[in-house]
């Protein structure tokens, strides 16, 4: 009989839970950054194969929130970690523990699915420094008892085999909840703005990211000629900011920011939508965004997240 489940990946921000995902579905699916709280949703990604399916989970780190926008993303998380059948708590390997990986191990010892500690970021820290941390973290899990501790590398794929070989094993019997062409529920408007903040992201620094969002404000499909050809998608999209000053960065002096950020997101764009993409950005001064309610709602609704 093939197995099924849903399996949470939780964490605080930038464990690597994003990588994590990409890297075990085998196709990049979530965004990434070096920025901490670059997921806001929770994203579903879909793993199909003889032996089953897994739905993933790849969740907002938890965090103290500041905003309504953040009360959000922690919410995501924790509705995602209760939800699951099967819960991977990712920690940091190559950072100390301390008091927000003991808050984290509180929430995931509330949970009564099994639990699967991973050590990830393997690459970055002495093999023997591993054992300690370990200890370290079962010292600290009061309640909070793994079925298992893995040390994995998302960024390389180490122990990421031997990671689906437990998760295969701790599923249980059962009917596929998607159909297994699926790599995920999102929508393609999603998935496309959350690759054009991807580069707004990785071409930006200090509060930018935090303060940031895109929307999709009109997609038009246009067919080729001959049909044999790719056809041509255009997307108006607006980048979302809170302060004047922000604005300014962002469109860069003589708007070279605006147009590096749009080369990028085109040229991923094509690759991703497999078409010739016109792109045109726009930046938006919404201040105080993050504690819009209504634009909010608009934003996550345009996840469409159908969790069956």
């Amino acid at each position: 009989m093939p197995k099924a489940g849903t399996v949470a990946l939780v964490g605080r921000p930038n464990a690597g839970k994003s990588t994590l995902l990409n890297r075990l579905l085998g196709e990049k699916l979530a965004i990434v950054s070096d920025k901490p709280q670059t997921t806001r949703h929770r994203i579903v990604g879909i793993l199909s194969g003889d032996r089953g399916q897994i739905v993933f989970y790849d969740t907002p780190g938890v965090h103290r929130p500041l905003h309504r926008l953040n009360q959000q993303m922690v919410s995501h998380a924790l509705d995602a970690l209760n939800d699951a059948d099967l819960v991977c708590l990712l920690v940091d390997a190559s950072e100390p523990f301390g008091n927000g990986d003991a808050y984290m191990l509180d929430l995931v010892a509330k949970t009564d699915s099994p639990k699967i500690l991973l050590l990830n970021k393997i690459d970055r820290v002495e093999k023997n420094t591993l054992l300690p941390k370990i200890a370290k973290y079962a010292g600290h899990g009061e309640g909070a008892t793994f079925s298992e501790v893995i040390p994995v590398s998302a960024r390389t794929g180490d122990g990421c085999d031997i990671l689906l070989e437990t998760l295969w094993g701790a599923l249980r019997e059962g009917e596929a909840m998607y159909d297994p062409e699926l790599l995920t529920i999102h929508p393609e408007r999603f998935l496309v703005t959350e690759r054009i903040r991807e580069k707004m992201l990785q071409h930006t620094r200090d509060e930018l990211p935090f303060s940031t969002a895109v929307l999709l404000e009109r997609w038009e499909d246009e067919e080729s000629t001959p049909p044999t050809k790719p056809g041509l998608v255009k997307i108006w999209a607006s980048l979302l900011v809170e302060k004047p000053g922000q604005k300014s960065i962002l469109i860069g002096r003589g708007g070279a920011k605006i147009k590096e950020i749009g080369t990028a997101a085109r040229m991923d764009l094509e690759q991703y939508l497999g078409k010739k993409v016109f792109l045109d950005l726009q930046v938006k001064l919404e201040p105080n965004w993050r504690e819009d309610r209504a634009l909010l709602a608009q934003l996550e609704r345009d996840v469409d997240l159908d969790l069956g």
